[in-house]
């Protein structure tokens, strides 16, 4: 069970921005078949499901078998001769355990750690949700980024003509001409900067999904963020967050078992009692100084019970049981340190929440206010009211509006996301 409604809303109204472009789902997909914390954590989930076999089995029935054939030579001393004897015997020994604190107690720490694992596994899900998106927005950021730099290199590169052109005919100080190549050079610089910013996000996502993506799906004009609505005041976001939070939920698990790891090795000072019991069958045979005997085939069976009791092992229960006390306390710490983080990663998600259609809006109007004066720019530039100069400043004032409206929409598109997941989002079946 993986959280991933909101991600998939957001394939769904992603648009391509070339041919055969690789949406948001479809990168999770790859990642999910290529990230090494991901499949980490399924190994680590097998592993500590065979710990749970294991400590099991412990208290099943045990069941052996044995064969064994012996000869033996035989001598007395002072006395002339010697004997020699020939034995096989097969046997199959059981036991049973009736009474031993340590394994039942090791078996209830397993069976709390393995199911631990398969929240782990639940919560890797959810990170890398959250990873993958954020490095997918993180490479459609980097493109608006270096369409926005390329732009404003153009437009820097005419204010340079323009203001070498006034110079020639006298109108405008060297000056001028240096403040504009400078800027000029700045926007080159920015460009260079911007496409190694934007190589780099398609190595990050390369690196997450295991093979090369280029092309990727940009949100549609009309996008606007479905917020998780309010569900009560913090505290009970928190309650929430605690009770569906995979990775909240491993931590609880682990203190369980540290508790139980606790109780098995207080264990080691109590008796144990065990049930056994074995089945045999034997034959002898032999000579004593040339005469041959045999002896007929024996059959044993016997059961029993046996009580251990400890006395004295060195110290070392006393310090297994120390050992296990600490290992309990760091668990308790980390699992209230876990909570204390998800009580701030929801807060902070809470405040979030009220501000990402704001933050969208405000930039929203900066780029229509930027597009008016630069509409007005070019008529008032037409009209010969005011000069180019003013008019190129306020195209490149436009193209940043509209660069930092863009980035701002995906870059809260990829929060969305991790709202989402923090907030305990809906869950599909995987």
């Amino acid at each position: 069970m993986i959280r991933r409604s909101l991600a998939l809303a957001l394939a769904v109204v992603l648009t391509p921005m070339a041919a055969n472009a690789a949406d948001l789902m479809q990168v999770y997909e790859m990642a999910r078949n290529g990230d090494p914390q991901l499949s980490a954590a399924e190994s680590n989930r097998l592993y500590s499901k065979e710990g749970q076999v294991q400590a099991r089995a412990a208290l099943l029935p045990s069941l052996d078998g044995s064969a064994s054939l012996n000869r033996s030579r035989t001598s007395l001393d002072g006395v002339a001769g010697s004997s020699t004897t020939k034995q096989r015997r097969y046997a199959i020994d059981g036991s049973q355990t009736l009474f031993n604190w340590t394994q039942f107690a090791n078996l209830r720490a397993q069976r709390d750690i393995s199911k631990a694992a398969d929240f782990t596994l639940e919560s890797a899900n959810d990170d890398l949700i959250v990873r993958s998106a954020t490095t997918y927005f993180n490479v459609l950021v980097a493109i608006e980024s270096l369409s926005a730099a390329q732009t404003n290199e153009a437009a820097a590169k005419k204010q340079f003509d323009y203001a070498d052109k006034r110079l020639e005919v006298g109108l405008a100080p060297i000056t001028d001409v240096h403040e504009a190549r400078a800027q000029y050079d700045q926007a080159r610089a920015n460009t260079i900067l911007a496409r190694n910013t934007l190589a780099d996000a398609y190595q990050a996502l390369t690196e997450l999904t295991g093979q090369p993506v280029q092309g990727l799906r940009g949100l549609p004009e009309d996008f606007r963020p479905e917020l998780p609505a309010n569900r009560g005041d913090v505290n009970q976001l928190v309650a929430d967050a605690v009770g569906q939070n995979p990775a909240l939920k491993a931590q609880e698990l682990q203190v369980s078992a540290a508790e139980s790891s606790v109780s098995a090795a207080r264990g080691g000072h109590y008796p144990t009692l065990s049930l056994g019991g074995s089945w045999g069958k034997s034959a002898t045979w032999g000579d004593s100084v040339g005469a041959s005997s045999s002896g007929p085939d024996a059959t044993t069976n016997s059961i029993g019970l046996t009580l251990s009791v400890p006395i004295f092992a060195g110290g070392a229960n006393v310090a297994g049981l120390a050992r296990s006390k600490a290992e309990r306390e760091v668990a308790v710490a980390d699992y209230q340190g876990a909570i204390q983080a998800a009580f701030r990663d929801v807060s902070d998600a809470l405040a979030r929440r009220g501000t990402i259609r704001d933050q969208m809006a405000a930039q929203a109007e900066l780029e229509r206010a930027a597009t008016e004066s630069y509409d007005l720019a070019q008529a008032r530039y037409k009209e010969g009211v005011d000069p180019y100069l003013a008019a190129l400043i306020a195209e490149r004032t436009l193209y940043s509006a509209r660069r930092t409206h863009a980035a701002t929409r995906l870059v809260q598109a990829a929060n969305l996301v991790t709202l989402y997941v923090s907030l305990g989002g809906e869950r599909d079946d995987d």
